[in-house]
């Protein structure tokens, strides 16, 4: 199943530069300021609840589930709003709405002022799922996987600078972080006026329905395509499978490897930049010469074998190989991305990644729970079996059984087709 862009019939301009790289500074700047609070962020609420590190934790671990769940609720909203009135109004709004969020928390008098400033703030990021429709309009169908690459990459330059940025800002001062996280986002929103053409032509955009801007409504577009329906499963179960590192990380290495907090952050470091090589430099090299199904199938081969490692490794030296071998596991998810957009059309494409925004808010709610349980019951005092390893071991089998079912939906002659089309990118207004 494949949609014809319109006006494919001659060459259509490309988008300037500029443009594409205002996508990528966005994404980058956004997960620069979502990292830059990361290491205040609990200490603020502990001081506001005069010390109290217990409940400071639980308070964290709300304001954590509430940010993915307003991704849940509002990513469909804001992708088939784009889809209605075009992206460049959403992803600017989005960025100044978030720059103007961080200044309310850097002057919240009270936890519950940072509790609605996390509320803000993921309503805010759900912008990410109109970058990625900006570029499923921008990008020719065989380079859209490097496009999301270099999504990736500024997710792992975002991971990496963010939370030692934010640590040594709040040393300064803890509501400092907030300040230059807002600071961020406005200059970024007025850079984005300049230079930020819109992607989408008029002719090309749906009217809005609130039946297909909710959550739920917007989760049957994937019901639209048997293949879409399973790769969307696949990106479902592989989102969960990685939220076992983030979750369980630093206690795991911790309390089996005895790691100090500097390992632990050196560690956390090396990801991101791995994570950022993988996605800027080797995903469209190797999607060009490999095809998008060969290199999502090898990323999530890699994925499976990265998670077996964390699990069994004896050792912390033995640990760190598996870290490489984790972020080519990063070569997975832009392909995949690729694929599902080829099964969509073109006034589709908002709506298309809002609702892949919402499963995975989803699975971002519901993994830390399935992981840290299982940590829990493996190191506990009840414990039938010591391994504390479980975590990684369960995420192993949720990306293996996500594996077999991609590897069985892009194996059909359907599939193929769709995969070996490449179609021209429409003009850029």
């Amino acid at each position: 199943m494949k949609f014809a862009e319109p006006g494919s019939e001659t060459a259509q301009p490309r988008p300037r530069s500029a443009a594409l790289a205002f996508i990528f500074i966005t994404v980058a700047l956004d997960m620069l300021a979502l990292g830059l609070i990361v290491p205040v962020l609990p200490k603020l609420v502990e001081d506001f609840l005069y010390g109290d590190t217990a409940r400071a934790a639980e308070y964290v671990g709300l304001f954590g589930m509430v940010w993915a769940a307003m991704q849940f609720l509002f990513s469909p909203v804001l992708g088939a709003a784009s889809d209605r009135f075009g992206r460049r109004p959403i992803i600017l709004l989005s960025n100044f709405g978030l720059g103007l969020d961080y200044v309310v928390m850097a002057v919240a008098p009270t936890v519950w002022w940072l509790f609605a400033g996390r509320v803000i703030s993921g309503i805010t990021s759900a912008s990410f799922s109109t970058a990625s429709a900006y570029i499923a309009d921008t990008a020719p169908p065989d380079k859209r996987a490097g496009s999301y690459g270099m999504i990736s990459a500024a997710f792992g330059l975002g991971f990496v600078l963010g939370p030692a940025l934010g640590g040594v800002f709040g040393s300064i001062n803890p509501r400092l972080p907030f300040w230059i996280a807002a600071g961020l986002s406005l200059l970024n929103a007025m850079y984005g006026l300049l230079v930020l053409p819109e992607s989408l032509p008029r002719d090309r955009r749906e009217a809005f329905n609130w039946r297909r801007a909710n959550s739920i409504g917007s989760i049957k577009l994937l019901h639209s395509h048997m293949e879409l329906l399973a790769l969307s499963s696949v990106s479902f179960l592989t989102s969960i499978a990685h939220e076992a590192l983030p979750t369980t990380f630093v206690l795991y290495a911790m309390y089996r490897y005895r790691w100090n907090e500097r390992l632990v952050g050196l560690a956390i470091a090396s990801v991101g930049v791995c994570t950022a090589a993988v996605g800027a430099g080797m995903v469209q090299p190797l999607v060009a010469r490999f095809g998008d199904r060969r290199v999502m199938l090898s990323g999530m081969v890699f994925n499976f074998a990265a998670f077996l490692v964390y699990g069994l490794a004896p050792t912390g030296l033995l640990f760190w190989t598996g870290l490489p071998v984790g972020s080519l596991g990063g070569l997975s998810n832009p392909p995949m991305q690729s694929l599902m957009t080829r099964r969509v059309k073109p006034t589709e494409q908002g709506q298309l990644q809002g609702a892949l925004s919402s499963i995975r808010g989803i699975a971002f709610m519901i993994g830390p729970i399935i992981f840290t349980s299982t940590f829990a019951k493996f190191i506990g005092p009840y414990r039938s079996w010591h391994l504390p390893g479980a975590p990684y071991l369960l995420a192993g089998l949720i990306v293996m059984l996500s594996t077999i079912i991609a590897w069985r939906t892009t194996s059909s002659a359907a599939a193929q087709e769709v995969i070996a089309s490449p179609q021209p990118a429409p003009a850029v207004e």
